[in-house]
C-alpha cells in the first residue's frame, strides 16, 4: 500500500477499462487521482464510487487548449503533477486500402495528438517539482501488422517511438521524467468486447478467444494496471524509455492480437 503516497495522477480514458483499472489501483496505492474522459456520466460515477481521492474531469484529450487548462487548474488546485497516464484511444476498422480519412483521423488525433499535446503540458508540470512518470499506452498491435486495424497500429506505433523520444529530450534537458510505454495484446474490456459485433457487422470473423488456450487468451484490465502501477511509481525509477509487452507469450508464438482497451 501507499505506493503513490502524496502523488497526484491524472489518467485519461479512465471512465472504463483500462483507464478506469488504472484509477482504481493508483487511489487505493494513495494518490489523488484526476480522471479524464469524454463520457461523463461514467467517469462521474467511478469518481464517486473511489471517493475523495479521486476526481472526474472532462477532457478532450485533441485539444491542446483543454490540457493546458487541466494541467494548470491540477497544479493550483494540488501544487504539483507527478504521473500521467496517456491511456485515452479508439479503435475503427479499415485495411491499408479501405480506411476512411474520417476514421484514419478519428484515430490519430484521439491516440496520437492526446499523447503529444499531454506531454507537452505535463513535462514542465512535473519538472518543476522535480520530476514524475508518463506512461503511455500503446498496443502490441505497434509491433505485430494487423491489417484489419491499420490506422491503430500506426497510431500504437507512432506513440511507442514518442514515448521514445520524451525520454530522450527529458534525460538531455535534466528534466527529471521518464517516459514508458506499455503494449497489451487482447484484454478483456469493453472496447474488445464490442470488436465480434462489430466485425460481423462487416462479413468478417471476431477472434475465438479461449482462456485455456495461450495464444488466444485475454487478459484482465488488472494486469496490465499492475504494470503501470509499477512504471508510474518510484519502483521504476531505473526505467525510462522502454516498451513493455504484456500479453501472455502471444507475441512470440502464433496467435491473434486485437485491440487492448
Amino acid at each position: 500500500m501507499n505506493r503513490l503516497k502524496d502523488k497526484v495522477a491524472i489518467v485519461t480514458g479512465a471512465a472504463k477499462g483500462l483507464g478506469a483499472a488504472d484509477a482504481r489501483l493508483f487511489v487505493a496505492e494513495g494518490a489523488a487521482v484526476i480522471l479524464t474522459d469524454v463520457d461523463d456520466a461514467a467517469g462521474t460515477a467511478l469518481a464517486a464510487d473511489l471517493g475523495a481521492s479521486a476526481h472526474y474531469r472532462h477532457l478532450d484529450v485533441t485539444s491542446e487548449a483543454e490540457w493546458a487548462a487541466l494541467i494548470n487548474d491540477i497544479v493550483a488546485q494540488h501544487g504539483r503533477l507527478d504521473i500521467l497516464v496517456n491511456n485515452a484511444g479508439v479503435v475503427e476498422f479499415g485495411d491499408p486500402e479501405t480506411l476512411t480519412e474520417a476514421n484514419y483521423r478519428k484515430i490519430m488525433a484521439v491516440s496520437i495528438d492526446g499523447v503529444v499535446f499531454g506531454t507537452k503540458h505535463a513535462i514542465p508540470a512535473m519538472a518543476a517539482n522535480g520530476g514524475g512518470s508518463i506512461v503511455n499506452m500503446a498496443s502490441i498491435a505497434a509491433i505485430q501488422g494487423e491489417p484489419t486495424f491499420a490506422a491503430y497500429s500506426a497510431a500504437k506505433g507512432a506513440i511507442d517511438a514518442y514515448t521514445r523520444a520524451t525520454a530522450a529530450h527529458c534525460i538531455k534537458h535534466g528534466r527529471g521524467v521518464r517516459c514508458n510505454s506499455v503494449l497489451p495484446a487482447g484484454i478483456d474490456t469493453p472496447m474488445v468486447q464490442s470488436l465480434g459485433g462489430k466485425l460481423a457487422e462487416l462479413g468478417a470473423a471476431a477472434p475465438a478467444h479461449d482462456n485455456a488456450s495461450a495464444t488466444n487468451r485475454l487478459g484482465e484490465p488488472v494486469d496490465v494496471a499492475n504494470l503501470v502501477l509499477f512504471l508510474a511509481s518510484d519502483e521504476s525509477r531505473f526505467i525510462n524509455g522502454q516498451s513493455h509487452v504484456i500479453d501472455d507469450g502471444a507475441s512470440i508464438i502464433s496467435g491473434n492480437t486485437v485491440p487492448r482497451s
